[in-house]
C-alpha cells in the first residue's frame, strides 16, 4: 500500500533526496577507504590499546561537539575525515590481534559487514519503507547494550560478552535500516551527518562480527 508514496512528493523534493543519497554514499565510501588506510597504519606501527583509546576519545569529542556545528558547511568534511581516520586508527590493535589469531576472521568480518550493509541499505532504498518506528526500540537497545558492556567489564562473563556482540549486530542492522529510511523520508537532510551515522553503524557492526567470529574460531 505504501509503494507509491514518493509519487505524491514534489519533483524538487525527490531530486533533493536523490542528491542527498548520492552525496552520502559517495562520502561514506571515501571515509571507509580512509579509515581502512589509517587502520592499516595502526596495525603496521603496532599501535597499543592505550593509543587506540586516545584516538577513539578524540574522535568521540569531535563527533559530539564539533561535527554538529560544522556539518552545515564545507568545514564539516575535514572534521568527518578526522573522526573516521581516528576511529580507523583505533581499530589497529583489535585488527592486529585477530590477524595474529587467524587472518580469515578479519576477512570474513569484512565480507559479512559489507553483505549486511549492502543488503539492508538496498532493501530500504528499493522498498522506500519508513522505519522511523524503530527509533525508540533501537535507543532502548543501545542503552541496554552499553549497560551490559559496562557490567561485563567487572564481572567478565564470556556468555554475556557474546550476547552483547550478538545484540550489537542486531541493533546496528536496525540502525542501518533506520538511517537509510531517514534519508529517503526526510528525517535526515544533511549528508555529512548521515554519513557519520552510517559509518558508526558499519564500524560497530564490524567490531561485533570480529568478536563473534573470534569466539567461534577459538579452540577454547
Amino acid at each position: 500500500m505504501q509503494l507509491n508514496t514518493s509519487v505524491t512528493r514534489p519533483p524538487a523534493a525527490i531530486l533533493q533526496t536523490n542528491q542527498l543519497i548520492k552525496n552520502t554514499y559517495t562520502l561514506l565510501s571515501m571515509t571507509l577507504i580512509f579509515a581502512g588506510v589509517t587502520a592499516f597504519i595502526g596495525v603496521s606501527v603496532g599501535a597499543s590499546f592505550g593509543m587506540a583509546l586516545g584516538a577513539n576519545l578524540v574522535a568521540i569529542g569531535l563527533l559530539w561537539f564539533v561535527l554538529p556545528k560544522a556539518s552545515n558547511s564545507a568545514s564539516g568534511i575535514p572534521v568527518l575525515f578526522g573522526i573516521t581516520g581516528l576511529l580507523g586508527f583505533g581499530l589497529g590493535p583489535l585488527i592486529g590481534h585477530y590477524l595474529a589469531m587467524d587472518p580469515s576472521i578479519v576477512m570474513t568480518a569484512l565480507g559479512g559487514t559489507g553483505a549486511i550493509f549492502l543488503g539492508l541499505s538496498g532493501y530500504a532504498l528499493t522498498t522506500r519503507k519508513d522505519f522511523s518506528f524503530m527509533g525508540g526500540f533501537l535507543m532502548v537497545g543501545l542503552i541496554v547494550v552499553i549497560g551490559a558492556s559496562l557490567l561485563n567489564i567487572f564481572v567478565q562473563i564470556p556468555a554475556l560478552s557474546l550476547a552483547v556482540s550478538a545484540a550489537v549486530v542486531m541493533i546496528m542492522s536496525g540502525l542501518i535500516l533506520y538511517q537509510t529510511s531517514a534519508m529517503i523520508n526526510g528525517g535526515e537532510t544533511n549528508y555529512i551527518m548521515a554519513t557519520a551515522g552510517l559509518f558508526l553503524s558499519i564500524l560497530n557492526l564490524f567490531q561485533a562480527l570480529l568478536h563473534l567470529l573470534g569466539v567461534f574460531s577459538s579452540d577454547d
